[in-house]
């Protein structure tokens, strides 16, 4: 088992080196911890989910097909700490012509709104992921104020006039094959042609020549393309995009029909309503590692953990500075986590993503408090953000 506990020289609990103090109920620490591939450097931010002027939610760039620092998401939404979130669609060179979107992978959701539902496990970007978790796997915090993980599956029905046809994604950068999703004006003005490429066991493979959309408005069509569109969606407006035989039903739709969108989300494990959930993919389960991790590839990482029945909450970012660039492999953030106390732990997006901010008692704006391996900080999809109130 990795070591846990701070070393000398670190800050003392809820302390920012050079700086003030975090308000209460959030701690910080650093320390360096013996890993497979030499000393790595972690810094750890505690939350007392109990604390009544306590909360956490979900950091975004302000729309899903967005990114941006976590810093700056941090500063514009309040928080007075946080981490980086999900992996995200970020490679361009898979399908020439066609932008990444910089759209998280797995579900969303923000002040208990859902923002968007899973790609499909062939199309996500990061790490393989351990053996019987999907990219419908999310960490999150119910309206309880409780830490859980669990799964946020979404399914849906569009009706017509020529019967109903499965509605089978929400805002996600990829489309299972022959299916057909809806974006809203959450999803922001990205090109959506990046939903049609790949496949369903490959995600460089190429992009569908066979596409149809259709824009719903007051439960009406009010209008139809060939082609994935980009732009602004307008509120109250959903678009309907299909591909292979999802386009050849909807081509089956003119303006004026109605049409109802219906969409339905089930939440394994729900005790209560999430508040916020953000995707990744789970390390420990009830205090045991979960079988298949990997032990052989060392990285910078973020994780996120709960301990004292999802009321505390763990955030784990390990430093990106030369000397301690080497990392941890999964399988060793797992029982760092445990060493930490959690019982349940979750991996977010890690190497030049991983990143911890914090804002003390009096600054107007939040701190990198690791070393970011990229420079300046990589802007990402999402983050987790803890926010202070009086």
């Amino acid at each position: 088992m990795l070591a846990g506990a701070a070393l000398t020289g670190a800050a003392p609990a809820g302390a920012v080196p050079g700086a003030g103090r975090i308000p209460s109920g959030i701690t910080y620490r650093q320390f360096d911890v013996p890993a497979a591939r030499g000393t790595v450097h972690a810094h750890v931010l505690t939350v007392d989910l109990t604390d009544p002027h306590v909360r956490v939610d979900l950091l975004t760039p302000g729309a899903v097909a967005a990114r941006a620092r976590v810093s700056a998401m941090a500063d514009a939404a309040g928080a007075v700490a946080g981490v980086n979130g999900d992996f995200f669609d970020i490679t361009e060179t898979q399908h020439p012509g066609v932008e990444s979107t910089g759209a998280s992978v797995g579900p969303a959701i923000a002040q208990g709104r859902v923002l968007k539902s899973a790609v499909p496990t062939a199309q996500r970007f990061g790490p393989s992921l351990p053996p019987g978790t999907t990219t419908t796997d999310v960490f999150g915090v119910g309206v309880d104020r409780r830490a859980r993980l669990g799964r946020l599956v979404f399914t849906g029905t569009v009706r017509t006039p020529a019967g109903s046809l499965p509605l089978r994604g929400l805002n996600q950068y990829a489309l299972a094959q022959g299916s057909v999703g809806a974006y809203t004006a959450a999803w922001g003005s990205a090109s959506r042609r990046r939903a049609t490429c790949g496949s369903d066991t490959d995600r460089a493979a190429g992009c569908s020549a066979d596409t149809f959309e259709v824009r719903v408005r007051d439960g009406r069509v009010v209008g139809t393309s060939r082609t994935p569109g980009s732009g602004p969606i307008a509120a109250g407006t959903t678009v309907l995009l299909g591909r292979e035989a999802g386009a050849d039903r909807l081509r089956r739709l003119f303006r004026g029909e109605p049409v109802t969108v219906r969409g339905h989300w089930v939440a394994s494990g729900a005790r209560a309503p999430y508040r916020f959930a953000v995707g990744g993919y789970p390390v420990l389960r009830d205090g045991e590692p979960l079988p298949g991790l990997d032990g052989n590839v060392s990285a910078v990482r973020t994780a996120v953990g709960y301990a004292s029945g999802g009321r505390r909450l763990l955030m784990l970012a390990l430093d990106g500075a030369t000397a301690y660039r080497k990392g941890m492999t999964i399988a060793e953030v797992a029982s760092e986590m445990r060493a930490l106390g959690a019982t349940d732990a979750f991996s977010l997006d890690g190497g030049g993503s991983t990143t911890m901010v914090a804002r003390t008692a009096g600054a107007k704006t939040v701190r990198v408090l690791n070393h970011p391996t990229d420079s300046p900080e990589r802007a990402v999809a999402n983050g987790i953000g803890v926010f202070w109130k009086p």
